[in-house]
């Protein structure tokens, strides 16, 4: 590729509504350009970068025994109504009718039409396993789109959709999907972590989320240095740091704390340690038929509850946050100074697996102003009505297998993997015969990779001062051929022409800036867009048969023999991307 002949749209300046850097570089380096909010047209430099990050999915989709095909990205509502999504999903589902009044989607996600297909298609358990996979369009109607392409409305996805006669056949899949996600992301360079993840509206019974480490990351990942262990921190076990419950060694007392309604201030006013009291959370979960029940969650003074966990927790799939017009008939005070001891009206208690050990706490009082110390299990309230894990995590936590002590970073996620099982089989009657002959449900499993987020992840991973630094498996071109003069120099356009033309040869991804601009120019283009790889040719050096190499991580460029360059640089691509 000629520069002359290809767009460059680089920027001086990012635009206002940037927050992130890779939105603000992705803008300025050309790659991207704002359509309305969450929306881009993604320019030529950018769509390189897609279309690398595409080859790479689909060598490794096919390597893995998944066969592509392509499904429509309007699906009708029927199917949504059918697996129960259309009315859960929510308002990041785009809904529209034609011009015959029918309910369509803008599908965010495939599972519904990906099902029917099977349950059309397959029809005995000799056609499984059997794994289908598409790179397309997908939008999800984000109530505030932001961070350029890490949150955007309109995406390229891709998905895939496994389908096995048991969970054993799942279970083989899903870790070939697992094993191929792993190999996506080293190829692409990126520094990243498989975590444990909760499933979300997806559904299903496990999951791991690939997540690249990065510091404006928005998920927080929970892991061990030194073992295997990581999770979401909306999964992460979080064990009992006490072991057993100690005696009782303080009477129940009734204690003034005026004006003192969280933990950290009733710590401080009565000199005792933040991890002595007890925090109340209450929430609520609205029956079909009857009152609403409501549910008093407790954690550790210094811990905070994690809402994921609670809702997995059996009869709360559907458990909020209670009014205070809730809170205040059942307690008998507004939040604040809530506890276990002497509610107004019953409730259900559920303790943190901490909190179950704890002895001599301090709870609300049920009264404005009041706290109770010396309170103990048994002697003071009766035992909890549940024992679950409900906190989040914190840095220092000993790890769930035992091998060291938990450390939190940030990252971003670019890929997930879900054992869906048998809920949207069972609900839109996806079903094969068996060896028996006897109709069963499908088992399946989905696997999705955000292509155009990567590059953002990509870039957040990877930039200074300057601009991008692309791993070389994404960059737009793995080599920018920088001739000072081209339009001037009859020997700097022969050898820039020469080399150019043996790196084309030789398979690498080169473009020639022949545009005749300024080396200041030229060289801040090239490093903003973060181009892995630069030879510069100029008069003075080819006078002594020497050339300029400078990779873009390097602080200073190194001369090259003219005759050596082309190796040189075909090498350290090579190497860079296994080849």
């Amino acid at each position: 590729m000629k520069a002359s002949r290809f767009f460059i749209g680089t920027l001086k300046e990012a635009p206002a509504d940037a927050e992130i850097v890779s939105h603000q570089l992705m803008v300025r380096a050309g790659m991207i350009r704002r359509v309305a909010g969450g929306i881009y047209d993604y320019m030529p430099m950018g769509l390189r970068s897609i279309r690398k990050v595409e080859k790479i999915v689909r060598e490794e989709m096919e390597r893995a025994g998944a066969i592509e095909l392509l499904m429509p990205a309007v699906q009708p509502a029927e199917f949504w109504q059918e697996s129960g999504r259309w009315a859960k999903y929510g308002p990041e589902l785009l809904r529209l009718k034609d011009r015959h009044d029918r309910d369509f989607v803008i599908g965010p996600t495939h599972e519904e039409v990906i099902t029917d297909i099977a349950r059309r298609e397959i029809k005995s358990y000799r056609q499984m396993p059997i794994n289908f996979y598409q790179i397309q369009t997908k939008f999800r109607d984000e109530i505030r789109p932001r961070f350029g392409v890490m949150r955007g409305r309109e995406f390229i996805m891709k998905d895939a959709y496994s389908f096995d006669k048991d969970v054993d056949g799942l279970k083989i899949t899903y870790q070939k999907m697992y094993d191929a996600y792993s190999a996506v992301f080293n190829r692409m360079g990126l520094t990243f972590r498989a975590v444990a993840a909760d499933n979300g509206s997806i559904g299903g019974t496990g999951s791991h989320e690939f997540q690249v480490i990065a510091d404006t990351g928005e998920d927080e990942i929970v892991y061990c240095p030194t073992s295997d262990y990581a999770a979401n921190i909306e999964a992460a076990e979080a064990p009992a740091l006490i072991a057993t419950r100690g005696a009782a060694t303080q009477a129940l007392t009734k204690t003034p704390t005026p004006g003192k309604a969280k933990c950290e201030d009733v710590a401080e006013l009565l000199g005792i340690p933040l991890e002595t009291t007890i925090k109340s959370v209450v929430m609520a979960v609205d029956a079909a038929e009857g009152p609403t029940k409501i549910v008093l969650l407790l954690v550790r003074g210094d811990h905070s509850i994690n809402e994921v966990k609670v809702t997995k927790l059996a009869g709360l799939g559907d458990a909020r946050m209670a009014t205070e017009h809730e809170i205040i008939a059942t307690f008998g005070t507004p939040p604040g100074y809530l506890g276990p001891i002497g509610t107004k009206q019953p409730v259900t208690v559920i303790a943190d697996l901490t909190v179950a050990n704890m002895a001599d706490f301090v709870v609300g009082a049920n009264e404005a102003g009041h706290h109770i110390t010396g309170v103990n299990w048994g002697r003071d309230l009766p035992e909890p009505d549940q024992v679950a894990d409900i906190r989040e995590v914190v840095a220092g936590d000993a790890s769930p297998d035992g091998k060291g002590v938990l450390e939190i970073c940030r990252g971003i996620e670019v890929g997930q993997v879900f054992q869906l099982g048998t809920k949207y089989s069972e609900a839109m009657n996806a079903t094969y015969l068996d060896e028996s002959g006897k109709p069963q449900p499908m088992v399946m499993g989905c696997y999705g990779i955000g292509v155009t987020r990567v590059l953002g992840a990509a870039i957040e991973q990877n930039y200074d001062a300057r601009g991008i630094i692309w791993p070389e498996a994404i960059a737009p071109f793995e080599v920018v051929v920088c001739p000072m003069g081209y339009d001037r120099s009859e020997s700097v356009r022969a050898e820039a022409d020469r080399i150019y033309g043996e790196l084309v040869a030789a398979g690498i991804d080169v473009i020639l800036d022949d545009r005749g601009e300024r080396p200041g120019v030229m060289f801040a283009d090239w490093e903003l867009i973060g181009v892995p790889h630069r030879l510069v040719i100029g008069d003075r050096g080819l006078k002594e048969s020497k050339v300029e190499y400078q990779g873009r991580r390097d602080t200073e460029a190194t001369l090259l023999p003219v005759g050596e360059a082309v190796a040189h640089v075909a090498s350290r691509v090579n190497a860079a991307l296994g080849r």
